[in-house]
């Protein structure tokens, strides 16, 4: 199973300089040893307000216990606190691997199908969306594709040169007019799996 976990650190005052570095160097080859055994799949740095020390990670675990563990298991744990999504399978995801080009965005989509609307029309709107989800998803724009907990809710990590591609890209789906959306920009984080060399 796979979870979205966001990670808020709060280093505790009057810590010493070398000993936070200490720590995030543990974390750092940690996160590295979590990667190669399947638990940490990506990180990311969402944007950040002035002393704000926070991350995203894309987890794989088989259960919420496995998963505590795991997080337990990192250095950093003793000063943060971390706030866990679980992640379903979309019928849409195309699981592709993170792009070298572009920024990636993580969606929130909540889908409200507009009262009386007919059931044909909710099935067709469907099958069109998910014909534009493979064509994003072969032009390397549709990443992945999850099912939130919650009623009719998904997230989606996205590649795209900006902002306002990205908006363009959100509205040619065909359930963009019963979409609430939210984005994330993300910036790279420097544990990334994705992005480690091996």
């Amino acid at each position: 199973m796979e979870y979205l976990v966001t990670m808020t650190t709060h280093v505790t005052d009057g810590t010493p300089d070398q000993a936070v570095e200490d720590v995030r160097a543990r974390e750092a080859a940690h996160s590295r040893e979590l990667a190669a055994a399947g638990h940490l799949l990506r990180l990311w740095r969402p944007p950040l307000r002035p002393g704000e020390w926070r991350s995203l990670g894309l987890f794989a675990a088989a259960d919420g216990g496995q998963l505590e563990e795991v997080l337990a298991s990192m250095p950093l744990r003793v000063w943060r606190t971390d706030e866990v999504t679980p992640l379903a399978p979309h019928p849409n995801d195309p699981a592709l691997p993170a792009g070298n080009a572009g920024t990636e965005f993580l969606t929130t989509f909540t889908i409200s199908v507009p009262e009386g609307t007919s059931g044909q029309a909710v099935d067709d709107t469907e099958a069109r969306e998910a014909r534009r989800a493979k064509e994003l998803a072969g032009q390397g724009r549709l990443l992945r594709l999850w099912r939130l907990p919650g009623r009719s809710r998904a997230l989606g990590l996205w590649n795209a040169g900006n902002p306002a591609e990205m908006q363009a890209f959100l509205k040619s789906l065909p359930m963009d007019p019963w979409m609430t959306v939210e984005t994330t920009q993300l910036s790279r984080h420097p544990s990334d799996p994705a992005m480690i060399i091996p």
